[in-house]
C-alpha cells in the first residue's frame, strides 16, 4: 500500500475539507475528531505525507510528538481531565482506518467510558467550542 494523497487528512492540509483547527505551525496541525471517543478528543498530523509512523522522518515525527505534547497538555487543561490518553495506531489490522499518521488525544477521567469511534458525528457547533477551549489554554 502506498500513501493516498486524496484521504481525509491530506484533503484537510489542502484545504478542501473543514476541520475544526486547534493548532497549527509549519510541520503539524491538530484539529478535532469528527468522531470523538470523548470531549476534547484531538488528532495531531504532520504535514508531510506519511501513512504511518513507520514513513516519516524522524526530524517530522520528533515534531509531530512535540505538537502532541503541547496540545494534550491543552486538551487535559480545557477538560479538567485527570489523565490524557495518546494512541497511535499502525495499520488497518491495529485499527488505523485514516491511512495518514496522526496521534489520538483523548481526555480521561474515572468512571467515564470511552464512546465507540467512527461511529457518531459531533455536532460541529460543540467540535468549534471545543477547539476554541483548548486553544485558550495553549501557551501564547
Amino acid at each position: 500500500m502506498t500513501y493516498d494523497p486524496n484521504n481525509p487528512f491530506a484533503k484537510i492540509l489542502r484545504g478542501e475539507l473543514p476541520a475544526h483547527r486547534v493548532y497549527e505551525d509549519d510541520r503539524t496541525f491538530a484539529f478535532m475528531d469528527l468522531m470523538p471517543q470523548a470531549e476534547g478528543h484531538t488528532l495531531v498530523i504532520p504535514k508531510a505525507a506519511a501513512m504511518n509512523l513507520f514513513d516519516l522522518e524522524a526530524s517530522e515525527l520528533a515534531a509531530t510528538i512535540q505538537t502532541t505534547r503541547l496540545v494534550a497538555a491543552a486538551v487535559k487543561k480545557a477538560f479538567s481531565a485527570e489523565g490524557v490518553m495518546i494512541a497511535q495506531l499502525n495499520g488497518a489490522a491495529a485499527g488505523q482506518s485514516v491511512f495518514h499518521l496522526h496521534f489520538h488525544i483523548l481526555p480521561r477521567n474515572d468512571g467515564v467510558d470511552l464512546r465507540m469511534h467512527v461511529r457518531n458525528m459531533a455536532d460541529p457547533k460543540v467540535l468549534s467550542e471545543h477547539a476554541q477551549r483548548i486553544r485558550s489554554c495553549l501557551p501564547t
